[in-house]
């Protein structure tokens, strides 16, 4: 039922008319990966799209634009809001009890890690903000789910967006019993915010 799983940032700069240049290159890798997923996507027979953000306009518009640029089937948005990373990953377990068994799905959680990486990044710098960053990595790898839950609360004031989105398509994939396994593409720091992109094998 699901045959595509993602994690995608979402900074506006990715997008080819905004920014200057020379910041495009400083997170080639980042445009790179989610060209990859783009290609993957567009191999696949996918018939709805489930995206989560926590922003309305570029949380859901970034990832679509080098996902699914061009997908025209069931697209559903959920835009996250405040709630506990549980109580999203329970969210993600109930929208999954409700999927139709005869479609072909694909998943998109977007999101951006901590944003305060650095001394001029948007929120200034935070020691817990690389700590969260490379504990999420890890949490995700070693597939420590509960720890991965718990993440806003090891490290307070990493000033992320997107742990909720990720649990959110996490519960999915943990209602649906399917083997996963994440593929870390990318993670790029250069302005202070952390962008992970992931690709989730599905077996």
């Amino acid at each position: 039922m699901i045959i595509f799983a993602c994690f995608s940032p979402h900074p506006p700069l990715l997008l080819p008319n905004i920014g200057p240049d020379k910041d495009k290159t400083r997170i080639k890798n980042t445009i790179k990966s989610l060209q990859l997923l783009g290609k993957k996507f567009k191999e696949l027979d996918i018939d709805a799209l489930i995206i989560s953000s926590p922003h309305l306009d570029w949380g859901f518009n970034v990832p679509l634009f080098f996902i699914a640029p061009n997908f025209s089937k069931e697209i559903k948005k959920y835009l996250i809001k405040s709630e506990t990373p549980q109580s999203y990953f329970k969210e993600g377990k109930n929208i999954y009890s409700q999927l139709k068994p005869n479609k072909k799905y694909a998943l998109i959680a977007s999101g951006d890690m901590s944003h305060c990486l650095k001394k001029e990044g948007p929120y200034g710098f935070h020691p817990n903000g690389p700590k969260y960053d490379k504990a999420l990595i890890k949490f995700l790898k070693t597939k420590e789910t509960e720890k991965f839950l718990e993440l806003d609360k090891m490290f307070p004031r990493a000033e992320e967006c997107g742990l909720r989105s990720f649990s959110f398509i996490l519960g999915i994939l943990e209602a649906s019993k399917i083997n996963w396994q994440p593929e870390i593409l990318s993670y790029e720091n250069p302005f202070g915010v952390g962008y992970l992109t992931v690709n989730i094998k599905l077996n």
